[in-house]
């Protein structure tokens, strides 16, 4: 592992994005995301992300093209991402979603043609921060099977839910696949293994091997629960306008909706609300011998509080060394 300070971190990423073609403010939003994984220990979703994005625009032949609305009512928006990166196009679906619901109360916006849209805990912060509860679900090229199958039909499916409080918002923010897209590839990039039960292979047996798994499917989180909601997921990317199954890492779905309290019931009070609902679930006596009960997001904002005050985060030196030649220009070498 490499010790890498937070600005350098920070600074790291950004060269490597400015060097793949990115203006300077989209490579410090990119960045930014990127760090906020590491902060939280999401290391598969953090810096190593920078070399997968890098190395998805190397092989795209069509260069992106301008993020632009399609479609559009006083309540809602559909933009066409226009191959561009998700950290991109969730942030202008995530502002288009934000500027309505302050001012209808309530929006809808669906982006396509876009993917790797990242950690949807990063948007809903921030829509938390603005005042307003959310959900986002986000649909992609198939790589995961439906509870009892082996061949993929579902992307790895997350969707999340945030709340406003008082101090910190109520966030829940999960994927509906064993095992995360980014995980398998950050794996297969430092040759290590899958834990049992999470994939299988292109002929459906099970495998460890993560190059296998990206060749054949991933399990579904939670049986038969976790596959309906992945289905679920799956549909509402679709309503975006995004394929059922695009090929490779292709035209992801992003699904925004954002309501403001204050067109149900009055907005502080609600945010102290759902605050000492919070507490009253992590005072929840404990079975025995157990850990005591947590919320949802806590052991992650715990993580990244605890990351800032030492102000640096360790990075596989495989990682550091690649992206360091990809802030070089050298990536392609």
């Amino acid at each position: 592992m490499t010790a890498l300070s937070l600005p350098d971190a920070r600074a790291l990423v950004a060269a490597a994005m400015t060097a793949c073609g990115h203006s300077a403010g989209a490579a410090e939003t990119i960045a930014d995301h990127l760090l906020d994984c590491e902060l939280r220990g999401l290391s598969f979703g953090g810096l190593a992300r920078a070399l997968s994005i890098a190395e998805r625009i190397r092989t795209t032949e069509a260069p992106p093209r301008p993020i632009r609305v399609v479609a559009e009512t006083a309540v809602s928006a559909t933009v066409d991402g226009g191959d561009q990166v998700g950290y991109l196009v969730g942030m202008h679906a995530l502002r288009l979603a934000t500027e309505k619901a302050r001012a209808q109360g309530i929006a809808v916006v669906g982006a396509h043609n876009t993917w790797y849209t990242g950690m949807f805990s990063y948007y809903l912060e921030k829509a938390a921060a603005a005042g307003l509860t959310g959900m986002i679900a986000g649909s992609g090229p198939a790589v995961v099977a439906p509870h009892g199958g082996t061949e993929a039909r579902f992307g790895t499916n997350p969707i999340a839910f945030g709340f406003p409080a008082t101090p910190t918002p109520v966030i829940w923010d999960i994927g509906t696949s064993a095992v995360m897209y980014g995980e398998v590839r950050l794996k297969a990039r430092l040759g290590e293994k899958l834990a049992p039960g999470q994939a299988y292979d292109a002929a459906g047996a099970p495998t460890l091997d993560p190059a296998a798994a990206l060749e054949g499917a991933f399990g579904v989180w939670g049986a038969h629960k976790g596959s309906g909601l992945a289905l679920v997921v799956q549909l509402l990317g679709m309503m975006t306008g995004a394929a059922a199954d695009p090929p490779g890492v292709s035209d992801c779905g992003f699904f925004v909706v954002l309501v403001d309290p204050a067109v149900l019931t009055d907005p502080d009070d609600y945010r102290q609300r759902v605050a000492a609902f919070a507490e009253s679930v992590r005072a929840t006596r404990p079975v025995e011998d157990g850990h005591a009960v947590r919320m949802p997001f806590d052991r992650s904002a715990t993580r990244r509080n605890e990351t800032l005050r030492r102000g640096a985060i360790d990075v596989p030196e495989a990682v550091v060394a690649a992206l360091r030649k990809e802030a070089a220009g050298a990536g392609g070498g």
